[in-house]
C-alpha cells in the first residue's frame, strides 16, 4: 500500500498530462480500428469484437509511461526502454508471421522490416500505402520524432552507439550527404523494377541486401565512432523524417545564454549539435527532437519550443503525442 501511495503522489502533478496520454492514444487506435477496411488490432483478429479491449488496455500503457516522461531526469532512460521495447513487439510479430501465423502480419502478406522499404515499397507495388500513411501522420503530429521514438531499427542503432564509452565523433559534411544520393537511388531503383517488369523476388533480395548492410553499418561503424551513423548518413527515411518533419511545429531551441560548455554534444547521439548550431540557436538537420540534451544542460539553455506555449508546457505537449504515438505503434505498427 505504501509504495502503490509512493508511485500515485510521484504523478500527482501530471495528472493532466497523462490522462491526456491515455486519451489521445484510445481515440487515435478507435479511429484506426473504425476506419481500416480490414481487423487492425491483434486482439480482434483472435477474438472478433473485442478490440476495445486492446485500445483501453494501451491506453493504460500510455498513461504509465507518460507519467515517468514527465521526468526530464528520466526521459533519456526511459525512451531508449520502450523504445526498445517495440522494437522486439514488432520484430516478435513478424518471426511469428514467418513461423506461419499470419494473423501477426498487417495483410497477411510478408513485407521487409527495412524502413527504407516503407518508402520503396509503395513506389514498386504501386500500393500497400498504410505504413506510409502511418509515417505520413506522425511526422504531422511530431515531426521526425519518428527517427527517435518509433523507429523499429533504430534502437539498434541507438544501442551500438552506446557501446563504447566515448565522446560521439563528427562525421565529415560528405558522410553526412551522402543520404540525398541514397535517397535518389532507392527511389529510382525502386521505379525502374515496376517499370521493367522485375519480380518481387529480386525486388526483395535487393531491399534485403539494402537492410544488412544498414545492419553492418550499425554494428562497425556507429559502434566505432560512437554516432548513429545508420540513421545519419545511410537511411533514406531518416533523410525524409528530417525534411518533411518540418511540417511539424515542434522545434527545439537553444537560448543565448548558451556557455557552449559542451554537454550536449556529448550526449546527442544524431551529430546534431555543432558549433555552427549554437549560433543558430537550433539543432542541425540531423535533429530528431530525442530530448536527451535537455537532461545534459545544467543551465537549461537547451528546451522544447512550440509556438505560444511555454517550454514547459511545449515539453509537456510534445511528450504526450510522442508517448501516445508509442502505444498506437505497439498496437498497429505490424508488416
Amino acid at each position: 500500500m505504501r509504495g502503490g501511495r509512493v508511485c500515485f503522489n510521484r504523478g500527482a502533478g501530471f495528472a493532466l498530462p497523462v490522462s491526456a496520454a491515455f486519451i489521445v492514444t484510445v481515440a487515435l487506435l478507435g479511429l484506426a480500428r473504425e476506419k481500416a477496411r480490414f481487423p487492425v488490432l491483434l486482439l480482434d483478429r483472435f477474438f472478433p469484437g473485442w478490440g476495445w479491449l486492446e485500445i483501453l488496455l494501451l491506453g493504460f500503457y500510455a498513461a504509465w509511461v507518460g507519467q515517468k516522461m514527465m521526468d526530464p531526469e528520466r526521459v533519456p532512460a526511459v525512451r531508449r526502454r520502450i523504445w526498445g521495447l517495440f522494437s522486439v513487439v514488432f520484430f516478435l510479430q513478424l518471426l511469428g508471421g514467418l513461423a506461419g501465423v499470419e494473423v501477426l502480419l498487417m495483410t497477411g502478406d510478408l513485407h521487409l522490416p527495412v524502413p527504407a522499404v516503407i518508402l520503396a515499397g509503395p513506389i514498386y507495388r504501386g500500393g500497400g500505402f498504410f505504413m506510409l500513411i502511418l509515417f505520413a501522420l506522425t511526422l504531422v503530429l511530431v515531426g521526425p520524432a519518428w527517427c527517435s521514438h518509433l523507429c523499429y531499427i533504430g534502437s539498434w542503432d541507438d544501442i551500438t552507439s552506446r557501446l563504447k564509452k566515448r565522446k560521439p565523433a563528427e562525421l565529415p559534411g560528405w558522410v553526412r550527404n551522402g543520404r540525398w544520393i541514397i535517397l535518389g537511388l532507392v527511389a529510382a531503383t525502386a521505379l525502374l523494377l515496376r517499370l521493367f517488369g522485375v519480380p518481387g523476388g529480386i525486388a526483395a533480395a535487393l531491399g534485403g541486401a539494402f537492410g544488412i548492410f544498414g545492419v553492418g553499418i550499425m554494428v562497425l561503424v556507429s559502434r566505432t565512432f560512437g554516432v548513429m551513423v545508420h540513421c545519419i548518413a545511410y537511411c533514406p527515411l531518416g533523410l525524409v523524417s528530417n525534411l518533411l518533419g518540418k511540417i511539424s511545429p515542434w522545434r527545439i531551441r537553444i537560448r543565448r545564454d548558451c556557455t557552449r560548455c559542451g554537454a550536449c554534444m556529448r550526449t546527442c547521439r544524431y551529430g546534431a549539435l555543432q558549433a555552427a548550431d549554437f549560433e543558430r540557436g537550433q539543432p542541425g538537420l540531423t535533429c530528431t527532437l530525442c530530448g536527451d540534451c535537455l537532461k545534459s544542460c545544467r543551465q537549461e539553455s537547451i528546451s522544447y519550443h512550440f509556438p505560444g506555449v511555454g517550454a514547459e508546457a511545449a515539453r509537456r505537449a510534445f511528450q504526450v503525442l510522442v508517448v501516445s504515438l508509442h502505444a498506437v505503434y505497439m498496437g498497429i505498427a505490424r508488416m
